[in-house]
């Protein structure tokens, strides 16, 4: 008898594949809001099939460690539930991508920004910005 019966079964393995489309997005994103610290080579976006969360895309960053290990420089992964993302019309894309977006600190270091940040630099604030610049700019 299995004693965690409350997790979906998965439908089958995760596939990632390459989203050129996603990148193109990001760097018209980031031009057209000014978020120029972002190192556009050093994002990587893919579209993942069969994953098993409730996000409609997540941000990985590369850790100092592996940074040392591979020596290589700062980079991050933007991935996007094909299942969830694909839906979404493309404003409402737009605002995914700007919320993963500003989970990269501005010394791109491979770290990644939370949401429970206080004060003036409330990660929340932030993004609310940002989609207003948008909206103005788009």
């Amino acid at each position: 008898m299995r004693r965690f019966t409350k997790f979906r079964k998965r439908r089958g393995r995760i596939e990632w594949s390459n989203a050129p489309d996603i990148h193109k997005k990001i760097v018209k994103l980031a031009s057209l809001l000014g978020l120029d610290w972002l190192k556009k080579d050093n994002i990587f976006c893919f579209r993942s099939i069969n994953a098993n969360t409730r996000a409609i895309a997540r941000i990985w960053g590369l850790s100092r460690i592996w940074q040392q290990a591979l020596m290589i420089g700062p980079s991050y992964v933007v991935e996007v539930i094909s299942e969830r993302y694909d839906g979404l019309s493309e404003h409402e894309k737009d605002s995914v991508l700007i919320h993963e977006l500003n989970h990269i600190p501005h010394n791109f270091s491979g770290s990644l920004m939370p949401h429970t940040r206080r004060g003036k630099s409330s990660f929340h604030r932030r993004v609310s910005i940002l989609l207003e610049k948008y909206r103005k700019n788009a």
